[in-house]
């Protein structure tokens, strides 16, 4: 694999910085540079042990939440959370390895759950460290669980969207096809890598997004340009090194441990989730002792596009009870 110190990705910076944040690169274990950008809310300087600070106007630059995609994700899920949120907390957003504007990983071998998650960890060190809420969405979900796992000093809660605990190809569409069908997909990228490179990046982006609402794997009346982005990543994306990344999460579970998670978690799900069925979320929200269950009727896997009001709202108020919790 390429040095990720000599080889990185070379996206422009984030629009949706709006002048309010700063990009750096976080290095992980192996050296890999990993993408980081944070959001500061501006503190009118009467913020106290409230994130909403003083009579509701303020803000708690202490608590900092991290952000952390589905695969083959580069941030297009926040495009709301990110402004909704910024008014509460200190924001984290990283890109994966092989992702985004991360590099590609230093260590082939290094693709797998724990070391996403032991990823997150550093990028945690990297922004100072300090109580912070992780947060989810999709295999996100499962890396929050498992960096918790790793290092649950100073985590006060998690909020887990539209995921499940693990074994994320032997749910997806409630059954294990995507398991089975995965070795052969992978023996074929790897035997002509050209050709599936070829094939993978020139299926047209807004074909994609067609079939992707005929399907009904996202809400009909949500807005084209929200899911775009997540195609024009996807295409841009090495496609072997996303197969085999697909194949290392089906191997991870936290199950094993999620009755000693001992903080708040937020798990919100999707109804018509046809990605993580809602009965992935069920029972990991049962298995967690300090959980709280939000089913979204007629929400899919893209549930913080489709219901911005809703998700953003109950993961505000998770976040104002988590840190009340905490100081008192």
């Amino acid at each position: 694999m390429t040095s990720s110190r000599t080889k990185s990705r070379s996206k422009p910076p984030d629009p949706s910085l709006k002048g309010a944040a700063r990009e750096s690169f976080a290095y992980a274990a192996d050296g890999t540079r990993l993408y980081v950008r944070e959001r500061a809310p501006v503190d009118d300087g009467r913020a106290e042990d409230h994130p909403r600070g003083a009579e509701g106007s303020g803000v708690h630059t202490q608590l900092t939440t991290i952000l952390s995609d589905g695969i083959c994700c580069d941030g297009y899920i926040w495009k709301y959370l990110w402004d909704d949120l910024s008014e509460l907390t200190r924001l984290c957003h990283w890109n994966y390895r092989g992702h985004g504007r991360s590099a590609v990983p230093n260590d082939g071998a290094r693709i797998d759950i724990p070391t996403h998650a032991d990823d997150l960890n550093h990028v945690r060190r990297h922004v100072g460290d300090g109580p912070v809420v992780l947060i989810g969405h999709s295999m996100g979900c499962a890396v929050a669980l498992e960096a918790y796992h790793q290092r649950p000093d100073d985590v006060l809660g998690l909020v887990l969207l539209c995921g499940s605990s693990g074994h994320l190809t032997h749910t997806f569409h409630g059954n294990d096809w995507l398991a089975r069908v995965l070795p052969g997909v992978i023996r074929f990228a790897e035997s002509r890598p050209g050709l599936s490179r070829g094939l993978w990046s020139r299926i047209p982006v807004k074909t994609s997004l067609t079939l992707a609402f005929a399907a009904g794997e996202v809400d009909k009346a949500l807005a084209p340009d929200d899911l775009l982005p997540y195609f024009e990543h996807a295409a841009d994306m090495d496609f072997l090194l996303f197969l085999r990344m697909l194949e290392a999460t089906g191997g991870y579970s936290a199950d094993a441990f999620l009755a000693t998670v001992d903080v708040p978690v937020l798990v919100i799900a999707g109804e018509a989730d046809k990605f993580t069925p809602r009965r992935s979320a069920e029972e990991m929200a049962k298995a967690l002792p300090r959980a709280e269950l939000v089913m979204l009727p007629g929400a899919t896997h893209v549930a913080p596009l489709e219901q911005r009001e809703v998700v953003g709202g109950r993961i505000a108020k998770f976040l104002e009870a988590t840190w009340a919790r905490s100081r008192a």
